[in-house]
């Protein structure tokens, strides 16, 4: 996030997009309550009617895969009636000319055929907008799941300079992370072409710092998981450590998945519980639950925050840092961590932004970064004055939008979406395992258009099968008003029903992120 949580309370905008935040992030979703409760305007662009959309004062009911257009045709708008904030984009920004260019044919009736939102609709969020003092936007996997991703994540950063909201309280961009340390593991470079702190390993400036304490390393980037699964069906990759994942139920295309871990000459999977990868593992390391360990969590607004160890690690499980550490030791690595204070040491003398956030620091209060020294404060908003990069102006830049990735056609007429309930988390590794929360949600369910579902002949809770040019898969019907025709949403918790076995494989081209919030799919009565 470019803000903090606190500040969404007093927004006079609130833009929510591809984001189910009551469901996902309640906590947050409390503080989009208390703005409306003040007199914000609540905006939602998302192909279901989530709750959010029942105290919203505009909803755009957006044809999943589309958002890119959505957002080109609202810049288009802000320009073509002058209501862009021309004194930051002079001041504080660059290659606002060219970007413009590229938006001059995205008109919002150009944008409908293809959003399924009505020109006026793309209007009035255009304006509202680029008209309220303090606008912030906040989304989640709805956006970042496509093969657009990275193309509507700079555009929606087009729309934020070209309207001068960010770098000041209640604006900026925010994603919601999915994870409680998902920001946390990116800045520690569970990234495949990062070192700590998203400093690339090949820049001379991070040979010379991490060089000094680490030794000689590779600089040679990583390849993401995808890829990985694709080596592993070629022969390429030999092995494989799988820490607190389950690509199984989680990564698209699940067959091949499978198909690639039964070929892998050597697995090994550090989880809780045996999950359903696990069970293709040669090795299994047991790990420590968040109640057995301590260290830190950085949230989703950047902040550094302490975590305590309640209980003694059970049975035979380690922390995860423990079971790392034993392991450089054994392929004779010079290391001895006593404690992830002792981690937390090395962190401030290798990563800038974490420089100043130590455990005796964070013992109240968590800091967020980027905190340069053990005098700074930490940093609540970014890109106040300037922005984060060399120069220190912001690059509009230029996302033309395409029909890429899954269409439906003939014989796969129907777009299935994917995500999470309430009651259950990712893969369900833990959440089923709790028998309240199995009572809530015990097997996965279709969400399917009422309309759809009188025309097909489909009623309340019936088996229906669902099938992708990938696989096919069964779950029980819920009819509602709440989500798109032609449109259906599986989550993807429950691995009687793996939704992923249906996904494909088309990523974004840069990140290389897969689209698992479109695949086409047709939809019949099981018999």
């Amino acid at each position: 996030m470019t803000n903090t949580i606190d500040e969404i309370g007093d927004a006079d905008l609130i833009l929510v997009i591809g984001s189910n935040t009551t469901e996902q992030h309640p906590l947050v979703a409390t503080r989009i309550f208390e703005a409306v409760d003040k007199g914000a305007r609540l905006y939602v662009i998302d192909p279901r009617r989530i709750r959010l959309t029942d105290f919203a004062h505009g909803y755009a009911p957006i044809e999943p895969g589309t958002n890119l257009a959505m957002f080109n045709a609202m810049i288009h708008v802000i320009l073509e009636e002058g209501l862009q904030d021309q004194k930051f984009i002079d001041e504080r920004t660059t290659s606002f000319e060219v970007m413009k260019a590229s938006v001059a044919d995205c008109t919002p009736e150009w944008a409908e055929p293809i959003t399924k939102v009505p020109a006026e609709v793309i209007r009035d969020f255009a304006r509202t907008y680029a008209t309220s003092d303090k606008a912030m936007i906040l989304y989640t996997m709805g956006v970042t799941q496509h093969v657009t991703a990275t193309r509507s994540i700079c555009a929606l950063a087009n729309l934020a300079m070209l309207t001068g909201h960010v770098g000041r309280p209640s604006t900026g961009i925010n994603p919601l992370r999915g994870q409680n340390n998902v920001q946390g593991s990116g800045d520690m470079a569970t990234l495949p072409d990062y070192l700590p702190g998203y400093q690339r390993p090949e820049w001379p400036t991070t040979w010379e710092r991490f060089s000094k304490v680490w030794g000689d390393y590779s600089s040679l980037r990583g390849k993401v998981m995808s890829e990985m699964f694709d080596l592993i069906d070629a022969g390429t990759m030999k092995a494989m450590y799988i820490v607190g994942e389950n690509p199984v139920l989680s990564d698209p295309d699940q067959n091949h998945t499978i198909h690639a871990l039964k070929k892998l000459p050597f697995l090994v999977v550090q989880d809780l519980f045996l999950t359903e990868t696990a069970e293709y593992a040669d090795v299994v390391l047991p790990a420590s639950s968040w109640l057995e360990k301590d260290g830190t969590y950085t949230n989703t607004e950047r902040r550094v925050q302490l975590i305590r160890k309640v209980i003694e690690p059970v049975g035979n499980s380690k922390p995860d840092w423990i079971i790392l550490n034993e392991l450089m030791q054994r392929m004779g690595l010079d290391v001895d961590y006593k404690s992830t204070s002792e981690i937390m040491d090395e962190i401030n003398l290798l990563v800038p932004t974490y420089a100043g956030i130590t455990h005796e620091r964070i013992q109240e209060v968590g800091i967020q970064w980027p905190c340069p020294d053990k005098n700074h404060p930490g940093t609540p908003i970014l890109h106040v004055g300037q922005f984060r990069r060399h120069g220190g102006k912001g690059l509009f830049t230029i996302n033309n939008f395409d029909f890429e990735g899954e269409r439906t056609s003939e014989e796969f007429p129907f777009i299935m979406t994917t995500g999470r309930v309430t009651h259950q988390y990712h893969t369900g590794t833990m959440t089923r395992k709790v028998w309240t929360l199995h009572r809530e949600y015990p097997h996965g369910f279709v969400e399917i258009n009422e309309k759809d579902a009188k025309a097909m002949g489909i009623k309340e809770h019936q088996m229906i099968r669902i099938t992708s040019a990938r696989g096919s898969i069964t779950a029980t019907a819920v009819i509602t008003d709440r989500i798109n025709e032609k449109t259906i949403f599986v989550p993807f918790h429950f691995a009687e029903s793996p939704v992923n076995r249906l996904t494909g494989q088309h990523l974004d081209p840069l990140i290389k992120i897969p689209e698992l919030k479109v695949t086409a799919v047709r939809i019949e009565v099981e018999k």
